[in-house]
């Protein structure tokens, strides 16, 4: 892997370990069960795409 497509696999973590973090801030803040039900499965899909990533590595 080139030092080009690290610096991509990194930043592509960064953005899933970020988006992961506001689905569950999100999650904390609801109050809904279907609203929580939907943003907690938005989390393990972002966790899903943050292995899949960090396989790359």
């Amino acid at each position: 892997m080139s030092p080009k497509e690290l610096q991509y696999v990194e930043d592509a973590l960064g953005h899933e370990q970020f988006l992961k973090t506001q689905c569950q801030e999100a999650v904390n803040q609801l109050s809904d069960p279907a609203l929580k039900n939907c943003v907690r499965q938005m989390m393990a899909k972002h966790q899903e795409i943050f292995s899949r990533f960090y396989n790359l590595v």
